[in-house]
């Protein structure tokens, strides 16, 4: 389920059932609906409406880079293991599925360990580095590159909009895992 959860942003289609195994595609599908949840919250609407007349259509990517921040900052009040451990365990199990990723996944893997970005976005400098990367990858001017400034300049209303939201997000997965697994 963590792959297909991981995947995700790079499987385009319905079909994905029938492509993958029962268990990515259960993570597949759990990854959409962590998107619809969080795209129609009021919390993260409030977060996205203080970006968005300086970052229009990218305050939502702009946003859920904050919260991975804020997520990876607090790593210890939401899981027993330790961020590093458990980012660990993550790239070594996606890593075992090379074989069934999508080719966008297998080139960008490597980068991810190398660079340990899920432990690295618990910095202020790892969101500002993954911002301006991606900045540099839109083909429209998106000044992703000058996010982490407002990150800093807000980063107390961010926190606490993140602190709301992240518990309601994880009841909204356990119901849903609970819901699918009581249907099969």
């Amino acid at each position: 389920m963590m792959v297909g959860n991981f995947i995700g942003d790079f499987v385009r289609g319905k079909n994905f059932h029938e492509i993958f195994s029962p268990s990515i595609a259960l993570g597949i599908e759990l990854h959409r609906e962590i998107d619809e949840f969080t795209d129609t919250h009021p919390i993260v609407l409030e977060s996205k409406i203080r970006l968005r007349p300086k970052y229009r259509h990218y305050s939502p990517v702009i946003v859920d880079m904050f919260y991975d921040h804020f997520l990876a900052k607090n790593w210890n009040n939401y899981h027993s293991l330790s961020l590093d451990q458990y980012a660990q365990d993550a790239y070594r199990i996606i890593k075992a599925f090379e074989n069934v990723v999508p080719e966008q996944v297998k080139q960008l893997l490597p980068y991810m360990i190398k660079g340990n970005w899920l432990v690295n976005y618990g910095q202020v400098e790892g969101i500002n580095h993954a911002l301006s990367g991606m900045a540099q990858r839109t083909p429209y001017k998106s000044n992703m590159e000058e996010a982490s400034k407002d990150l800093v300049a807000h980063y107390e209303l961010f926190q606490n909009e993140f602190t709301i939201f992240f518990p309601e997000l994880q009841k909204f997965c356990k119901d849903f895992i609970y819901q699918k697994h009581k249907i099969q």
